[in-house]
């Protein structure tokens, strides 16, 4: 992944251009957050206002840390109220690109085409990683934020004025629960991208069996309840489900966690089926997007650039 440094991309990483002796001071990032009001949020500054039409959300499929803004957009019908662009699914040299391929949805509000272009209309000078979610002000012409966890959080609730849609999936009195999930949860990622960066063959062996020792736990889990903290799904069933939808058409194959499909656990292919027939789900996951995302643009992993065509599976219920 390349870099913005004073608002000049280039190819090279954070971590190439500090080895050349480069000091680069990173920006500390747009960590704003929408309210009702518009008053500040746990970070960064106020202003920015619950609005219809004011706000602009920029994600890739692929990427499912960008998946879980998009998924609470579409879980509280934000389509009509946030707009939306979706890049390429390949992060390239230049960074995340908007093209043609199917599926894509061009930027409409400065004609761009890539994403470090609207990092620099946001902050001409801007040093740092270019990355998906941003969710930009059309009205400022500033990214209020660029952190999925935030983005997710703050479109839980802020609209709900507006919307009349006032479903918690972080309710107060489940909050230290979810916060304590959240983090049990997120390791299931990092679990499954050390089988990927595994360098022996006893570094594979370790890392497959930790990631299969947590599925065996969350099917126990979902044994006698339909999600993680009862009959309701809460933020961390979301954030768990944008993993587990990659499980079987990537993380099987590519990344070689294949003692079992996910589809093989009753209760866990009941439990992520039940989270993609959920009202405004379905329509934010694109398999093709996923697969495109992973084995073209990880060719250290998969030189050949060829995309399975499997699996094939029912997601109905």
């Amino acid at each position: 992944m390349g870099t913005l440094v004073n608002g000049k991309w280039t190819q090279k990483s954070l971590a190439q251009l500090r080895a050349e002796g480069k000091d680069i001071q990173v920006d500390p990032g747009f960590r704003n957050w929408i309210t009702p009001d518009g008053s500040a949020g746990p970070t960064g500054k106020g202003g920015f206002k619950a609005e219809k039409g004011r706000y602009h959300l920029y994600v890739s499929y692929g990427c499912p840390w960008a998946n879980r803004a998009l998924l609470m957009r579409g879980l509280k019908g934000l389509q009509d109220y946030i707009g939306l662009s979706v890049v390429d699914p390949v992060l390239g040299a230049d960074g995340w690109q908007f093209s043609d391929f199917p599926g894509t949805i061009a930027d409409p509000i400065f004609g761009a085409r890539s994403l470090p272009e609207v990092y620099t209309k946001a902050k001409a000078d801007y040093t740092g990683i270019a990355s998906v979610p941003v969710l930009f002000d059309k009205q400022t012409g500033q990214i209020v934020n660029n952190e999925s966890a935030d983005i997710m959080r703050m479109l839980e609730s802020a609209f709900d004025e507006l919307t009349g849609d006032h479903t918690a999936y972080y309710p107060k009195a489940l909050r230290a629960q979810i916060d304590e999930l959240n983090v049990y949860c997120d390791s299931f990622y990092a679990k499954v991208n050390a089988t990927k960066d595994a360098k022996t063959q006893a570094e594979y062996e370790k890392a497959v069996a930790q990631v299969f020792t947590m599925l065996d736990d969350l099917e126990q889990r979902l044994k006698d309840q339909a999600y993680l903290l009862g009959d309701a799904p809460v933020e961390t069933d979301w954030k768990l489900f944008t993993f587990l939808v990659r499980f079987d058409v990537v993380f099987y194959g590519l990344y070689k966690c294949n003692l079992k499909l996910l589809s093989a656990y009753p209760n866990l292919w009941r439990y992520v089926r039940q989270l993609y027939n959920t009202p405004g789900v379905a329509e934010t996951v694109n398999f093709e997007h996923i697969k495109v995302h992973h084995y073209r643009g990880q060719l250290d992993l998969n030189p050949s650039g060829i995309v399975p065509i499997g699996p094939k599976e029912d997601w109905s219920l």
